[in-house]
């Protein structure tokens, strides 16, 4: 009962992420707002997970794993009704936001649970490969059931789905996980908690904002400065705290500190490219929202496949090699989508599909298992707690940027194509067209002609952020490798030493 409740509750959160990307299109219709807009109804989710998700951990370490799960399940359910009732942009954000808050609890509290419950390696890699594994069926089942939701019934519908699978995932959670705690080595640090937020939603403001204002712009410039500041006492408040949310020394193991480095790209160029795919296949291909699901799909399922078969395979393989395997694939898959153009077919498109989602299915069990290895195990919240965020960080910070990038490219081809073509006002024509998807007042074209130009315009912005992703995953690979033979060859140094 207990690894069920933990996978339902797992598959609820993750679900939220990829159902909501095929209706972003039909929440700018009927919210009537812009791409930044969208990025926020994407983005409040991801920065609240990561920003309070360093202090899941330690509320969980001091007060009961079990209590606060729980605790995290019921607030996501209450999130999810406030976004299916949302009647403005402003309450969908904000039911998203408590959504991402309740996530910080859910997520990495199941995997201490896990740890806790199965101190055998091998059986706790087993368990976290069915974890997994249920975080990649509710990737497959998010973006297929969503489409068909938005479809024919509305955007709004796709939050009542965790409504049911909550309250199973409370039943169970309260019947099956046994209550652990350690009191004594819980972090007791309001000031870092309250820090990582402000520098997290700080960066996140500046990053969104930039695509409307620009990056010089007097708002954008104040917000990173906000960021910056936070960042850097942040880092004073936890070198100087006892015991602080971010575990300052288990970074001076080189093993903890590349997985948790990954861990952030995984996030960055990994989970973020779901909200990239669905307007590269909606706005730049013109596919409809149960057709981008289902197009969408073989990213999902090759995730799960390979996160199922991850406990046999690290077994056979070992875990650091498949870790490593899994940052190539996700690397270079992403980079060899900058080929991709609106008239792609989708035979070219669903091979690359699902050689991301075997780099993700190897990278999400193998970082995992790694983070949970290389610390003691009565820190497993911490670190747990540590690795999730930099990864939910990682995709808050990718939403937000490469969302951004994507806008600006955009913007950019099609203001060159509208200026030599004579037209006036060329850049603040094409600002308004991608931004709000339609055809502004003041550009005389033919419907057919401009959405010919509009289509072209998101495929090189898509083009120009995934090559920022791919190139970002082939660093973390080279990270892990080099750690890895750090490792190996630290060993056989002492062994040099003794004899």
């Amino acid at each position: 009962m207990a690894v069920a409740a933990v996978y339902l509750g797992t598959f609820m959160a993750t679900l939220a992420i990829s159902i909501v990307t095929v209706a972003l299109p039909a929440i700018q219709a009927g919210l009537s707002t812009d791409l930044a807009g969208l990025q926020w109804v994407v983005g409040s989710y991801a920065l609240c997970l990561s920003a309070f998700m360093l202090s899941a951990g330690p509320i969980g370490d001091r007060y009961g794993r079990k209590r606060a799960w729980l605790g995290g399940v019921a607030l996501f359910v209450t999130g999810s009704a406030i976004c299916a009732a949302a009647p403005s942009l402003a309450v969908l954000i904000a039911g998203c936001a408590l959504q991402g808050i309740a996530g910080a609890l859910v997520i990495p509290g199941a995997l201490s649970i896990l740890t806790q419950a199965f101190p055998d390696p091998g059986e706790r890699a087993h368990v976290i490969g069915g974890w997994s594994s249920f975080s990649g069926i509710s990737l497959i089942v998010g973006p297929m059931l969503g489409g068909l939701l938005v479809d024919n019934i509305g955007w709004q519908s796709i939050f009542l789905i965790n409504l049911p699978v909550g309250a199973a995932a409370l039943v169970l959670g309260m019947a099956g996980i046994r209550e652990s705690a350690d009191p004594d080595h819980a972090a007791l640090d309001p000031a870092g908690q309250l820090l990582s937020v402000v520098f997290l939603g700080a960066l996140t403001y500046a990053l969104i904002s930039a695509g409307n204002a620009g990056w010089g712009a007097p708002v954008v410039m104040a917000a990173l400065a906000v960021a910056v500041v936070a960042l850097v006492l942040f880092i004073l408040a936890e070198m100087r705290t006892a015991r602080p949310v971010l575990p300052v020394d288990l970074f001076r193991d080189r093993a903890f500190a590349s997985v948790n480095f990954a861990s952030f790209i995984l996030g960055f160029a990994g989970y973020s490219s779901l909200f990239l795919f669905s307007l590269f296949l909606q706005k730049a291909q013109g596919w409809s929202a149960t057709q981008a699901g289902w197009r969408m799909a073989p990213v999902f399922a090759a995730m799960a496949l390979f996160a199922s078969l991850f406990g046999r395979l690290a077994r056979a393989h070992g875990l650091r090699r498949l870790m490593i395997l899994g940052y190539v694939l996700l690397g270079g898959s992403m980079l060899a989508m900058v080929l991709f153009t609106s008239h792609t077919s989708y035979l070219a498109i669903a091979p690359l599909f699902a050689l991301l989602g075997i780099g993700m299915g190897l990278a999400v069990p193998s970082t995992g298992a790694a983070a949970m290895e290389a610390a003691p195990r009565e820190r497993t919240g911490t670190a747990s707690a540590t690795m999730n965020a930099l990864r939910q960080g990682g995709m808050t910070i990718g939403i937000a940027l490469l969302g951004t990038v994507m806008g600006a490219r955009a913007i950019a081809s099609m203001s060159d194509t509208l200026a030599g073509s004579g037209v006036a006002d060329a850049a603040a024509l094409a600002g308004s067209a991608v931004r709000r998807h339609a055809m502004p007042a003041g550009l005389d074209m033919a419907p057919d002609a401009f959405r010919e130009l509009l289509t072209s315009a998101f495929a090189q912005g898509f083009s120009f952020a995934t090559a920022i992703a791919g190139i970002c995953g082939l660093i973390a690979a080279l990270a892990l490798a080099i750690a890895v033979r750090g490792r190996r060859a630290a060993p056989a140094a002492a062994a040099m030493d003794e004899a």
